[in-house]
């Protein structure tokens, strides 16, 4: 099935495509890079171009054949943290918890393991080739694993997640909870006074019973409510039910644009600004309109200017 699609797709032989996916677990480019708020890096492996090219036509066939729960918002076309965390905004409580090494801990005998599970059935020869093709071969390490960096990962990431999503988006709407998730963050938050509490176990049991080898990292399990400042995937839920830039990045976006104007900003400075002002315009547009009245059109023009060179 996948073999004789990726032939007939790509114009290659099918023992070509078989000899090429057993050596494309070695065919990445490696290197770190830092994580977000913390002094640790992220292992990004990358595939060459022609890995790459192979597995971009992998997406296409794959993904209209694994399902997807709706509770999961990342790599979704059309989806993004601002849906993710809109789901969450009229709540009065928050629960934000995250996986463990979450694209590493997929294996693949996990992901078989979920697509028999589903009624989902490769052949011998698919099986090596969706192997070779879908997972990488880290240094120091005796097996195959989901890299940070293919464009199969996503794909693969949420449909071995599929089971799980299903049984605690049920149990979670049974007791008036709200869960999404958005790669490996996941986020509940209810109107219902200490119901989440229970949460932290009952996701324990639900991974050992669905996708057992994908861990809980303890130390990102937080609760929090209107009391305090709430975040989700980076996006502020404001106490009236609203989501925003929030009120640090926001003084630091003004103070930038401000700076801006008075003094020439180097090519990089004007991209990290654009970046910035892209994000606010995506999650709250009515503040950049606050913005481009108080500056100018032309100061924001002047910055996207600079951040491309011209």
């Amino acid at each position: 099935m996948i073999i004789e699609h990726l032939s007939e797709t790509l114009f290659l032989a099918e023992h070509d495509i078989v000899r090429f996916s057993l050596s494309s677990p070695h065919r990445y480019k490696v290197y770190e890079i830092p994580k977000r708020n913390s002094s640790k890096t992220r292992t990004i492996a990358h595939p060459s171009k022609e890995l790459k090219f192979i597995q971009r036509a992998l997406v296409e066939f794959l993904s209209k054949i694994l399902p997807i729960h709706e509770a999961a918002f990342a790599y979704k076309k059309g989806m993004g943290i601002k849906d993710n965390a809109k789901q969450h905004s009229k709540s009065k409580y928050l629960l934000k918890m995250d996986f463990k090494d979450f694209f590493p801990s997929i294996t693949p005998d996990l992901f078989f393991r979920v697509a028999e599970d589903y009624g989902i059935e490769f052949n011998e020869n698919d099986r090596i080739v969706l192997t070779g093709l879908l997972f990488w071969k880290p240094k120091r390490s005796d097996g195959l694993v989901l890299s940070i960096g293919a464009p199969t990962s996503p794909l693969i990431s949420n449909f071995v997640m599929f089971e799980f999503d299903k049984k605690v988006s049920s149990d979670c709407l049974n007791k008036k909870i709200t869960y999404t998730r958005y790669a490996d963050d996941i986020t509940f938050s209810t109107r219902v006074k200490d119901a989440l509490f229970e949460i932290p176990p009952f996701i324990s049991s639900v991974l050992n019973e669905t996708v057992k080898g994908i861990e809980l990292n303890p130390e990102k399990t937080i609760f929090t409510s209107r009391a305090h400042n709430r975040h989700v995937t980076g996006v502020t839920l404001t106490n009236d039910g609203e989501i925003s830039v929030g009120r640090e990045k926001k003084r630091l976006i003004s103070s930038m644009i401000h700076k801006s104007k008075y003094s020439k900003l180097s090519s990089e400075a004007a991209a990290n600004l654009l970046g910035l002002i892209s994000y606010a315009t995506h999650i709250e547009p009515e503040f950049m309109d606050r913005m481009i009245k108080k500056y100018g059109a032309e100061v924001i023009q002047a910055i996207k200017a600079r951040a491309i060179g011209s």
